[in-house]
This record gives structure tokens, C-alpha cells and sequence, in this order.
């Protein structure tokens, strides 16, 4: 069983989240994407408190008219800070270790790799799909990682990915580049001014109900 999963604060959540997704899945062809949005992620500081029960609920509007989407609240129950590792190893078990699970990631998250909470680990037990981000580079696993870790992965020409002996693969996936961010959003909220056709309707009408970012 293959289940892709792409974590993140979604504070708030935009169409660049949603087509990247959208397209990974389709490519690749992943029956379905999960969304699990963070408690409180060990990254990312300073950002607006927004609950993380709001953070959710925002998820779970722009992704309600896609049957290929689904939404996890698993981080969020667990509360405290998200680390991917503990998520990954919560799914294995609950599926009794017959799951494959691929995190979608953007370059600018891979490229930072080595600062995640036992990404050696992570690298053993999951597969990664980076998706690029307008103004980061793509780098490679030789670029990234540590030698010792890096000589792990080889190119596979037919597989169009980069593997290891765990059976694990490093997939990089062009994408859409929509030049959005959660940051531009929350600012142009603050500033009174339109937020309209960066992130579906639905959300937009929830911030501006419950006076998010203002």
C-alpha cells in the first residue's frame, strides 16, 4: 500500500499546496494525498497564533471537493511539536508495516534536510517526492546529505528516482510554480487588502469570518 502525505503549518493553506499536490498525485499516481496539517512545527517560529484546530478546519474546506484528498488530524491530536519521524512511524504501525509511505516535500524543506529530527531514520523509513519552490534550488542527495549517507542512493534510470537499499526513493517532481506563500497571504489580510484567487473561496471566507490575520 502506497500512501503519499504532505505535512505542513497550512497557515493558511493556498493553491500552490493544492496544485502541487493535485499533480504529484496524478503523475505518480497515488490514489490518495494526505494532508496533516502540524501542531506546532519545530521550524517555525513567530508565526501568527492561529489555533492549530483553525489550521485544520481550513485544510479540510479547500480539500472537501476533491475525492483524492483526504485530511489527517493525527499531529494535531498528538499535540506538542511535529516531528515527521513520529508521524511516519505512527502510520507503519497502524497499518502493521505494510504501508509505503512518500512525503511530499518542497526543495526548499529537503534542501534542510539534515536539521529534521532523525532524518537518517526518516530517510530509512519513508520515500520523498520533492516538488520545487520558485526561488530554491534542486539539489541533489549528493548535494544535501552527508557522504556516508549520500553513497546510499543511486540513480535508477527506470525508476526516474534516486533509491536506497531500503527500497526507499528520492523523487523529484516538476511542478506548477505558483509564487505564492502563507506569509504574502497573512500579510495582504493585515493590510486590508484582496486575498481573492490565492487560496479557495472557502478559506478566504473563514478567515474573514473568524478575523484570522488581521
Amino acid at each position: 500500500m502506497r500512501l503519499a502525505v504532505i505535512g505542513g503549518t497550512f497557515n493558511p493553506i493556498h493553491y500552490g499546496h493544492l496544485r502541487a499536490a493535485e499533480e504529484v498525485r496524478e503523475s505518480l499516481g497515488f490514489d490518495k494525498m494526505l494532508f496533516i496539517p502540524a501542531s506546532t512545527p519545530p521550524h517555525k517560529t513567530g508565526e501568527p497564533g492561529v489555533p492549530p484546530a483553525a489550521r485544520l478546519e481550513m485544510v479540510r474546506l479547500a480539500v472537501e471537493d476533491n475525492p483524492g484528498f483526504e485530511v489527517s488530524d493525527t499531529e494535531i491530536k498528538r499535540g506538542g511539536r511535529s516531528y515527521t519521524i513520529d508521524t511516519v512511524r505512527s502510520l507503519k504501525s497502524e497499518a502493521r508495516g505494510v504501508l509505503k509511505v512518500f512525503l511530499v516535500i518542497g526543495s526548499d524543506s529537503f534542501n534542510d534536510i539534515t536539521t529534521w529530527c532523525e532524518y537518517e531514520e526518516l530517510l530509512r523509513l519513508a520515500s520523498f517526492v520533492i516538488v520545487t519552490r520558485p526561488g530554491y534550488a534542486v539539489k541533489t542527495p549528493g548535494e544535501v546529505l552527508p557522504v556516508e549517507l549520500a553513497r546510499k542512493f543511486w540513480y535508477d534510470s527506470n525508476a526516474g528516482a534516486f533509491m536506497n537499499s531500503d527500497g526507499n526513493t528520492i523523487t523529484y517532481q516538476p511542478t506548477t510554480l505558483f509564487d505564492i506563500s502563507s506569509s504574502e497571504i497573512r500579510g495582504k489580510v493585515r493590510e486590508g487588502r484582496s486575498i481573492r484567487y490565492l487560496l479557495p473561496r472557502g478559506v478566504e471566507d473563514y478567515i474573514r469570518a473568524r478575523k484570522l490575520y488581521g
